[in-house]
């Protein structure tokens, strides 16, 4: 599992369970939010199409919305890209192809 060195990642709780489970433990460079690319890519779009757009009376409120962005993002929100196309037309079409390949051979 790759993780930045947030302290929720970096504590003893945490990496003593992912230890114990046998899961191998990749931290990006300290201070390096270009070692992972995508994911800040997909918080900054986050923050500025949903989160800094609305403010909610409740928590239970903002998880929903928050959820509802994510549907959005992944599928109906259009990407460079993938040729225009949401990242789940992308993932999907990918995953019907393999299984065609295998199917095949």
């Amino acid at each position: 599992m790759n993780m930045d060195q947030g302290s929720q990642f970096t504590s003893f709780a945490w990496t003593d369970r992912l230890k114990r489970v046998g899961t191998r433990i990749s931290m990006d460079g300290k201070g390096r939010c270009i070692d992972n690319v995508f994911i800040e890519r997909l918080w900054q779009s986050l923050k500025y199409e949903c989160i800094y757009l609305h403010t909610w009376e409740t928590g239970s409120q903002a998880k929903a919305a928050i959820g509802r962005w994510i549907t959005f993002y992944n599928h109906e929100r259009p990407r460079t890209a993938h040729g225009g196309q949401p990242p789940a037309v992308v993932y999907f079409k990918t995953i019907e192809t393999d299984q065609q390949a295998q199917s095949v051979a």
